[in-house]
């Protein structure tokens, strides 16, 4: 039998279906408007039972889920919803002993699950450029256990990422689209390729950069919620859902000389224009932090070469997120 010990997170549960979660501490209390429950009431008893208040009211203890622990942590950012992030580990093909890229660790709640995913032989390798948060995502992941099995970097991914051939790259930043090459090098052949994005113009500029690079079986999803209320007499659809959230954006890493590539709806000529409408773009961006670049000619943005255009973009996009 399972019993719990100090230190362990449980989850209480009132009869409104309200939840809290608290740290079991010997001595310890938990406090609500309804009274207290003593922490030695709970510490080396099973879960699965009620328990009460001084006054009488009734909690179900209960062991938490991966969703109340990333609802429950503290945050400074936006969290990923529980029915995005399963889908996420679902499409990435996440299971232990797999190596997955993250960019935009935010406060760590998708990357507590998937580091609780490809624990204990795998390893989650996460980039946040932002002080607070990466510190806030370490203190939440050293706080849930699960710091071990993730590697927490406060960087800019612009110059790419350290890792290589690893499994799953996911990019959960303002613009993807920008770090595609980063992603392509980082990812092992046929690797796993990810994105969120929550409006459709942000989906339709990432889809343009995926077509213009070596990717395929690119998707994308939205997953939505609708919860019924459990009442066997009355089962009907509860008044609100879980509706939109998200965009979901996935692909897989193609060879660059592969022949699917050519049965892009964006030809081959287009593509090369494409990359070079984003080297000038970023050359416009950049020219605060560095001398202004010579433009090509308009009847010579077709000429530019795939190879430098995906260089040059790497580059300038480095000076662009300073």
């Amino acid at each position: 039998m399972s019993i719990t010990r100090a230190g362990d997170l449980v989850l209480l549960i009132s009869p409104e279906h309200k939840r809290y979660l608290i740290k079991l501490q010997p001595g310890g209390s938990w406090f609500s408007h309804r009274g207290s429950i003593e922490h030695d009431v709970l510490i080396g008893q099973p879960l699965g039972r009620t328990v009460n208040t001084q006054h009488g009211y009734a909690y179900l203890a209960l062991e938490p889920s991966t969703n109340d622990l990333i609802q429950d942590m503290p945050r400074t950012t936006q969290i990923i919803y529980g029915k995005d992030a399963a889908q996420i580990v679902l499409r990435l093909n996440l299971y232990p002993g797999r190596r997955i890229v993250e960019a935009g660790t935010g406060s760590g709640g998708l990357t507590l699950l998937l580091a609780r995913t490809v624990m204990p032989t795998g390893q989650v390798y996460s980039y946040e450029t932002r002080p607070e948060s990466y510190a806030m995502a370490r203190d939440n992941l050293v706080e849930l256990g699960v710091q071990p099995y993730v590697t927490l970097y406060n960087e800019d991914i612009s110059a790419g990422f350290h890792e290589t051939e690893v499994d799953a790259c996911f990019l959960d930043v303002r613009e993807p689209w920008l770090f595609l090459d980063q992603a392509w090098t980082t990812l092992k052949g046929s690797g796993f390729f990810g994105a969120l994005l929550p409006t459709a113009n942000q989906v339709s500029e990432l889809l343009t950069g995926l077509e213009a690079r070596p990717f395929g079986d690119i998707a994308v999803e939205e997953v939505l919620i609708r919860p019924w209320k459990p009442v066997p007499a009355r089962l009907r659809p509860a008044d609100r859902m879980l509706a939109h959230s998200a965009f979901l954006i996935f692909a897989r890493k193609i060879a660059r000389d592969d022949p699917s590539l050519k049965l892009s709806w964006m030809p081959e000529k287009k593509q090369r224009a494409y990359l070079a409408k984003q080297v000038m773009a970023q050359r416009e961006a950049a020219r605060n932090c560095e001398p202004p670049l010579e433009m090509p000619e308009p009847d010579k943005v077709d000429q530019v070469d795939e190879v430098d255009a995906v260089d040059e973009v790497a580059t300038v996009s480095a000076c662009r997120r300073d």
